[in-house]
Parts: C-alpha cells; structure tokens; sequence
C-alpha cells in the first residue's frame, strides 16, 4: 500500500530510558496524532504493548525515533534504539524504521515551555509531543518527494 492509500496508518515511537512517546497517523498519513505516553516496565512487556497497540490501529509501519548526535554519528544510545526497533520488529511483524530524531526532544520542551504549562505537566507531555514531531516529520517527507516545507514550492517554480 503507498503512503497516501486509505486506511495507512503509520506508529511513530520516541523511545526513552523510562517512557515511550507514542503518535499515529491519520488514516490518509497526512496528520499526526498524539496517543497515551507508555511507562516502560521490561523489554517483553514493553513490545508486546507496542506491537498490540500497533495491531489494535491498524499500523502497517513503525517509526522509531534514531537519537544520533548533531554530527550525525551514531552513540551508545542510538546503538540501543537499533536494537529494540530490531526487537520491535521481530515482535510485531511489522517493518520498523528508523527516524532522524536531532533536536526533536528540545523542539518539544521548547513548544511546551512557552505553552506556559508547569515543570511537572511538562515533563508528561514531552514524550507524547516528541513521538508527534517524530512522526510529522516523516510523514512530511512522504508527501514532499523527500522535500521538507519551501524547498518543495521553490523547487516547483
């Protein structure tokens, strides 16, 4: 099925130490939507929730969040990511991939800081809203040819 078909949806996943940001697409994998953040318990519980919840949607592709450095070289923490989207996908059954996540974590805390929302409403809604900008992102890509945001329109003039 293309991007675009309907009924695609798309999981995005921003996967921390001790919480799981979790987004969906819109059945058209235009829109991204937040859904409940998932407090991490072990490796087992922790897919076998992902991969219900996958199939509960109707997702056909998961979106993991990739936590490269800003030189674009891969640390201990990218390493680790690797591995639970492997698991994940051995799990589920579905194709997983991997998302270039730089900055998304402090674009997320920036977005709720000037939302005026307190320390500790904040610190519960970063992971949701980073799973969000996670997925958006590759969903904007999807649609734009690979073009984010102007560049697509100047291209096309």
């Amino acid at each position: 099925m293309a991007m675009g078909d309907p009924g695609r949806r798309v999981l995005g996943l921003d996967v921390g130490l001790r919480r799981v940001g979790v987004a969906i697409s819109d059945p058209l994998g235009l829109t991204a939507q937040g859904l409940d953040t998932l407090e991490r318990t072990n490796l087992r519980q922790d897919l076998a929730r992902l991969s219900a919840l996958a199939k509960q949607h109707g997702v056909e592709l998961i979106i993991v969040g990739h936590p490269l450095h800003l030189s674009g070289k891969q640390g201990r923490q990218a390493e680790l990511i690797q591995q639970f989207a492997s698991k994940l996908a051995e799990r589920s059954g579905l194709p997983v991939q991997l998302w270039d996540e730089r900055l998304t974590t402090l674009v997320a805390n920036q977005v709720l800081r000037e939302s005026g929302l307190s320390r500790q409403k904040r610190a519960r809604a970063v992971d949701r809203l980073s799973a969000v900008l996670i997925l958006q992102s590759y969903l904007d890509s999807q649609s734009s040819g690979g073009l984010r945001g102007p560049q697509r329109w100047l291209d096309g003039c």
